[in-house]
């Protein structure tokens, strides 16, 4: 075999070898062109540029599609995301936002909640904010708003409320009240909690000042409790036994009196000339009054 031969074959199986990595690359990017996979808990909108937005949306796995066709994904799932100070999930730098209670005290809030779109409404979404992903919309719509809607209900409560006693009260009053504000948005929030609030020193002891006052007053107050239902439960006992003597006293004086009506009632006149007659034989001459009484008539004797 001569050397032009030999470059004639190494020629063709280098095409060769060309022809199949372009075969598998023009299918490739057919493939990723024609297929689209979507993430588990995640819906996806489809559109493209000359027919806009169509309506029909893609579950999580894989899908056939047209080459034309675009998707934007938003989490049907759950999601946690928080507004913290320190670096904390969704949640890069500090998020954490300031507060007005009733009483005009500034708070600082670290804050957290659950969030997903509601499949039926993607496309919706998709249009009301001009093709944004669901990322996007939670970053420049829904933590702004969480913010702003969020300050209304803090604002009704009392700072000492908001930190100690109605705590779970205010953040089913955010949850409540969130919920139904990005409602008509096709967003779904859920589970709003308070992860922290923090005051300035000079409030927080006042706080700590009325709360111990509070636990003060409640401690006294349990122990008046005591004090006065024990004082019931003794006069109780005290009226239960003056009622219990006062009960035999008049059973036993009514049995009493039934002896003696039984008595009298067997008293009868041939009883008494009975008695009589035997006393006489006894003693002599007496005066028989009663059934057992014998007066002794010393006259006759």
């Amino acid at each position: 075999m001569t050397r032009e031969e030999e470059r004639l074959i190494k020629k063709k199986r280098i095409t060769g070898i060309v022809t199949v990595v372009l075969v598998f690359l023009v299918v490739g990017i057919a493939a990723a062109l024609c297929t689209v996979r979507v993430p588990a808990g995640y819906a996806a909108v489809c559109y493209s540029m000359n027919g806009g937005v169509s309506g029909k949306t893609y579950g999580q796995g894989w899908h056939f599609k047209n080459p034309t066709v675009k998707t934007t994904n938003y989490t049907v799932g759950i999601e946690q995301s928080y507004l913290t100070a320190n670096k904390k999930g969704d949640s890069p730098k500090d998020e954490s936002f300031s507060a007005s209670s009733s009483e005009g005290k500034s708070l600082t809030i670290d804050l957290t909640y659950t969030y997903k779109f509601e499949r039926k409404n993607v496309c919706k979404v998709f249009t009301e904010f001009k093709g944004l992903n669901g990322d996007d919309v939670r970053d420049t719509f829904i933590k702004p708003n969480i913010v702003s809607w969020s300050k209304e209900v803090i604002c009704k409560y009392e700072v000492s409320d908001i930190i100690g006693s109605k705590r779970d009260e205010v953040n089913k009053a955010l949850t409540k009240n969130l919920a139904a504000r990005f409602e008509p948005y096709g967003i779904s929030i859920n589970n709003v909690s308070m992860l922290d609030v923090s005051v300035d020193k000079k409030t927080m002891k006042v706080i700590n000042d009325k709360i111990a006052a509070q636990q003060d007053a409640e401690t006294q107050a349990i122990k008046n409790k005591t004090n006065i239902d024990k004082a019931k439960a003794d006069a109780e006992v005290k009226r239960t036994q003056a009622q219990a003597d006062a009960d035999a006293k008049v059973i036993e004086a009514k049995a009493e009196a039934d002896a003696n009506k039984k008595l009298n009632s067997s008293i009868t006149e041939n009883l008494i000339k009975m008695k009589e007659a035997e006393a006489r034989y006894k003693h002599g001459w007496v005066t028989v009054k009663g059934a057992d009484t014998v007066v002794t008539d010393a006259k006759e004797k």
